[in-house]
């Protein structure tokens, strides 16, 4: 039988290869390599290193593991041995998370001394302060290790309500007892809410549309002169489980206020609470408005009552 070529051979090896590669992770690659080369004999790494492209260290090493006994073997369903591959930088780098720690801990403290002491505490602030005396860890690093150590991105949260007054709860339960004699009258709460600018400015949230082509907005928040600020104003009817919402482009004031109040009663309230009566009571300020509707007695906001008296709408407790 005539001899194969050397270039024979080593098409031939890289015509088994190819077939084969996508199915072998690091183990079988070297282990096959190491086979086909022990198989061809003199030579046969050289062969094997030209068809496949894998170093001779790696042949070398898969002909050392299938010549080794059993016990020094790797065990089977791993590709190394334990403890095998490049270490993390937590085991090369000792003091790295306890560094880390203090850092994040003297800046909670308010240690003066701190490098963080009021800077943003992002994942590239820290790693620029941990790699001041040599290169150290990255700033995704120090994200995977903050996530370890049981960190995570947190906003602010509104918890603190300052000093409570010494009759705060007695004038939450005047509230209560209030809006459950006036129950089956027009008890409602009002307040205006959040401003919003009127033009083509961007807003939180997000909607279908056709892909690449988002809303255009404007690039800077600053207000239309000539349209101004919307200012929506609510009043819910706490009764009916009903709310209603007058919004307006002028100032939040009084006068805005009592309108919203006048617009829901025209719209909703009327209807509801056709029987409401209609007096006067104890005056405690006054509000001009110009409106031919009558409304009842109580309008609260949170409690807050108003009666009508000719054409005054009167602030009442």
């Amino acid at each position: 039988m005539e001899a194969r070529s050397s270039e024979e051979q080593i098409a031939i090896l890289q015509q088994k290869y190819q077939a084969i590669a996508p199915y072998l992770n690091e183990r079988s690659r070297r282990i096959g390599a190491a086979t086909e080369a022990r198989t061809l004999g003199h030579g046969g790494q050289k062969l094997v290193h030209e068809a496949t492209g894998l170093s001779r260290a790696t042949i070398s090493k898969g002909e050392r593991e299938l010549t080794s006994p059993d016990s020094e073997r790797v065990e089977m369903g791993r590709i190394r041995k334990a403890g095998g591959g490049g270490k993390s930088k937590l085991m090369l780098d000792k003091n790295l998370k306890q560094d880390l720690a203090d850092i994040l801990e003297a800046s909670t403290r308010g240690d003066p001394e701190t490098p963080l002491l009021w800077r943003s505490k992002s994942t590239r602030k820290i790693a620029q302060v941990l790699n001041q005396d040599g290169p150290r860890v990255s700033h995704s690093l120090v994200a995977t290790i903050l996530d370890d150590m049981g960190y995570s991105l947190q906003g602010n949260r509104k918890v603190k309500d300052g000093a409570q007054p010494p009759d705060r709860d007695a004038q939450c339960r005047f509230i209560a007892e209030k809006t459950k004699a006036f129950q089956q009258q027009p008890v409602i709460s009002v307040d205006t809410k959040k401003k919003e600018l009127i033009g083509a400015f961007k807003n939180g949230g997000q909607e279908y549309r056709a892909k690449r082509t988002p809303i255009p907005v404007n690039v800077h928040d600053f207000m239309d002169k000539q349209q101004g600020k919307a200012a929506p104003y609510g009043v819910y009817d706490l009764s009916k489980n009903q709310g209603w919402v007058s919004v307006g482009i002028s100032s939040d004031t009084a006068e805005f206020a009592v309108n919203s109040i006048r617009s829901w009663w025209q719209e909703m309230g009327l209807a509801s609470y056709a029987n409401a009566p209609v007096q006067s009571s104890i005056k405690l300020s006054q509000v001009s408005a110009n409106s031919q509707a009558k409304l009842p007695c109580c309008l609260s906001g949170p409690l807050a009552i108003f009666s009508r008296r000719k054409d005054t709408l009167r602030k009442m407790s």
